[in-house]
């Protein structure tokens, strides 16, 4: 994305189709106060702070809808705010005490303590060596204050820390009263009591907040408020940050010597590139919902860019003046929060995470926090599976080694004290014990499972059906250590990622100044050409829009450039996430025509697959082949089938004479995918038109949720199990249709003999004048192409090469 693109996708606003909405550009979003209701929050002038939190300086945020609720209401909200502060206080003073206020020549015994002994002893002559406790190595108060005001850096950290405790303090305070107002919007506008906030889903609280804008007109601007409405305010800066991402706008990849490629994303970077872009004094938004008007524009683009790179530069150097303090208070945070976890599991330190920029990678556009982290969830045992199974025999013979010698040293060690517990007063003896015991642990974590089946293609498989995004090039190359290293990148170690926490406060400052800075005028193009204005909503980013048209990646004629296009297929698997989570929502025509095709290119691969009974048959063999716990829910069962099938079916006999029409050919992945999503007649993908308060999974005999449950137990299921099992049931899909899609399109490449990069969307008729009409074509020849549009052999030759950031 090196190539600037000047007049490619100018910032254009949408037109608005409702006949009540005002066409006036109003720099608020007013809410209408209606007769009966007239409390404190109806006067919010902005419906962003209903529906999202905003950060602010010192990482606090003012209470939202979404907010409130994720965090689970008013009392933990502030609980939570309180702690923070004790928190902040607690580090300053222990700190200080730790630093100012102990002997420790008298604490290591380095000096000797004359012990004043009660009952007229008086003094004992000479000094008692015997045992130094606690208090002999603490000064009086006075001597410890007399040593306080004595050191000039300490006073002046001292006056900081206040200082920016005072001013967390006040916006605590004046936080309080808003998650107050926020509790009665909860508790009088949507009916739900606060003890009962914890067991309602965020999908019932949506619900009820569009059917509150029926009744009450929040917004003027519109009629009614669509779930994607929502998810705009929610997901806005955030909907930014995961666009560039995806098309590598960001200066977070380095190739380092002897290290490789390297990403490095922290949060002390994101959070900079956040108040650079979205909310700092000046920032490229005004009012924190749109865009400044002369970024808009083109003909300013240069002056701009060099605007923000002043912007950029000056707050590289700011980071550069606080680096000392901010570097101080990492490393104590640190030392606080994961010392005492490394002391009672060495191994933790071993484990993995998904990092920060793994989370913008593989986040759709407009999925929310809790959606992501479920996701990501689900994905963290195949992950560490995957993972796992690679395994250096050198390094495997070395670790059993060490692990070999320290542990013998360890177990005399322990003998000797069990035998007699003097020995644990022997200088430096507990620091010998601690250390084997940490070399040991590490030794142990680079000696693979002896009972381990080396599966990598299944097991990335299974990764895919709930990361939902894996580079084209890892497909049929799951076994070499260059796909492993690149997935290290979005699954970190924690101690990989602590260490970069630490010198974040380091890097970051230069990255801001150079690097960032290289690419003002990518993301002053990037803002422009990607920013659209919704009546109503604001300015977003046009990618949210889920506009195949425009961002997708369909073969053939379409109105898209490559640069206009979102790479890795997202725009398509961010649709499809969405209309499944959001079954009542109406997508616009072109994407009601790629959902329509992709429901008839599922049905046509089901018509030549195993029938979803069979599938179903065959899961628990995938669970044991795949996983070392049983199945546990019906979606486990879904993945373990489809995933295990092809691998079950290679080694099956032939199938007889009159089943031979089903089984003409090896059943592979999409095939079977394909089955099953068929088998899901009532999925959530056609439920547009359900009224509210339905459900968007069919409880029928003839679905798999119906044959999973009897009539008698679905009647007698709490509402809460049948929200989990229906939101189950929608990530199960989601995954099916993510294997379905990667799966053809890897079939086409090898097909082609030719590589496209990632997954593919659907075509889209360019023969049909209305596109409401095309769902109802059906072309029985209907491919898959890949993620990017495939040009002529006469256009590639004039197309110029593309630079690659």
């Amino acid at each position: 994305m090196a190539v600037s693109q000047e007049h490619c996708g100018d910032y254009h606003r949408l037109p608005d189709y409702e006949e009540d909405s005002p066409h006036e550009d109003e720099e608020e979003l007013l809410i209408h106060v209606t007769e009966g209701l007239k409390d404190s929050w109806h006067h919010i002038k902005n419906l962003d702070n209903f529906f999202t939190k905003i950060s602010l300086p010192g990482g606090h945020g003012l209470p939202y809808v979404y907010h409130f609720h994720q965090k689970n209401g008013f009392a933990c909200m502030m609980l939570s705010d309180v702690f923070e502060l004790v928190q902040f206080l607690f580090v300053v003073a222990f700190t200080t005490f730790l630093l100012c206020c102990v002997e420790y020549d008298v604490l290591f015994a380095n000096r000797p303590v004359n012990h004043t002994w009660p009952g007229g002893g008086g003094s004992r002559p000479g000094p008692d060596r015997s045992k130094v406790t606690l208090p002999d190595a603490v000064l009086p108060a006075p001597q410890c204050a007399q040593r306080i005001q004595a050191s000039g850096w300490i006073i002046f950290l001292l006056v900081m820390a206040a200082t920016f405790w005072l001013y967390r303090l006040v916006k605590v305070l004046c936080s309080l009263l808003s998650y107050w107002e926020i509790r009665a919007f909860y508790t009088k506008a949507l009916k739900i009591p606060a003890e009962a906030l914890c067991n309602r889903s965020w999908q019932e609280v949506q619900a009820r907040l569009i059917a509150l804008q029926r009744e009450q007109q929040m917004c003027v601007h519109k009629r009614e408020l669509s779930e994607l409405d929502i998810h705009h305010r929610i997901l806005r800066f955030k909907n930014y940050l995961v666009a560039m991402v995806n098309k590598s706008l960001l200066p977070v990849r380095f190739r380092l010597p002897l290290l490789g490629e390297v990403v490095f994303l922290t949060q002390g970077l994101k959070y900079n590139l956040e108040l650079l872009f979205f909310w700092g004094p000046g920032s490229l938004f005004q009012g924190k919902w749109n865009l400044q008007p002369q970024y808009k524009r083109a003909g300013a683009r240069l002056e701009l860019a060099r605007r923000l790179g002043r912007s950029m530069v000056l707050l590289g150097l700011t980071n550069l003046l606080l680096c000392p303090f901010v570097l101080v208070w990492q490393v104590l945070y640190a030392f606080f929060s994961y010392t005492e976890a490394l002391k009672r599991e060495p191994g933790s330190l071993g484990a993995r995470r998904w990092s920060l920029y793994g989370r913008l990678y593989l986040r759709h556009f407009n999925e929310l926090d809790h959606e992501l982290q479920a996701r990501l969830s689900r994905g963290y045992k195949p992950a560490s599976k995957y993972m796992n199974s690679f395994a250096s025999p050198l390094l495997a013979l070395l670790a059993k080694n060490v692990g070999f010698f320290a542990g013998s040293i360890l177990a005399v060690l322990i003998a000797l004290t069990v035998y007699d517990e003097d020995v644990l007063t022997v200088q430096h003896i507990l620091t010998a014990i601690t250390l084997l015991g940490l070399v040991v642990t590490v030794a142990r974590s680079f000696i693979p499972d002896e009972h381990l089946v080396w599966c990598p293609e299944q097991l990335l498989q299974s990764l895919l059906a709930h990361i939902h995004y894996i580079p084209d090039h890892w497909q049929g190359s799951a076994h070499k250590a260059e796909t492993r290293e690149e997935l290290a990148q979005l699954f970190q170690y924690k101690a990989v990622f602590i260490l970069e926490e630490l010198l974040s406060p380091i890097v970051t400052p230069f990255l801001l100044i150079f690097a960032l800075r290289s690419r003002a005028l990518d993301i002053i193009d990037f803002f422009r050409n990607f920013s659209v204005e919704v009546v109503g909503v604001g300015d977003i980013c046009s990618f949210a829009q889920l506009d195949i048209r425009n961002h997708g990646n369909p073969q053939g004629r379409t109105e898209a450039s490559v640069y206009q296009q979102a790479e890795n297929g997202k725009t398509e698997l961010s649709l499809v996430h969405f209309a499944i989570t959001n079954p009542r929502w109406q997508p616009p025509p072109e994407s009601s025509l790629f959902i329509g095709h992709l429901k008839e290119k599922v049905q046509q691969d089901a018509a030549h697959a195993p029938p979803a009974q069979r599938l179903l048959a065959e899961a628990p063999l995938g669970a044991s082949f795949l996983s070392d716990e049983g199945l546990s829910t019906v979606p486990d069962a879904l993945l373990a089938s489809v995933l295990a099938h092809p691998v079950l079916a290679a080694g099956s006999p032939a199938p007889p004479a009159e089943q031979r029409r089903f089984f003409a050919r090896p059943a592979s992945v999409a095939s079977a995918a394909a089955s099953i999503l068929a088998s899901l007649s009532c999925s959530q993908l056609p439920q547009h038109s359900l009224p509210l308060g339905e459900n968007s999974v069919c409880h029928s005999d003839s679905t798999l949720l119906g044959a999973s449950l009897a009539p008698s137990e679905r009647r007698q299921q709490p509402p809460a199990s049948r929200s989990v099992l229906l939101s189950e049931f929608a990530s199960a899909e989601m995954s099916l249709h993510a294997i379905y899609m990667h799966e053809l399109h890897y079939q086409q490449q090898q097909q082609q003999g030719e590589s496209v990069p990632a997954c593919p969307p659907l075509q889209l008729p360019a023969q049909a004048a209305d596109p409401r009409m095309a769902l109802h074509t059906h072309s029985p020849d209907l491919a898959l192409a890949g993620w990017e549009e495939e040009p002529s052999q006469a256009e590639q030759r004039q197309q110029p090469a593309r630079e690659k950031s």
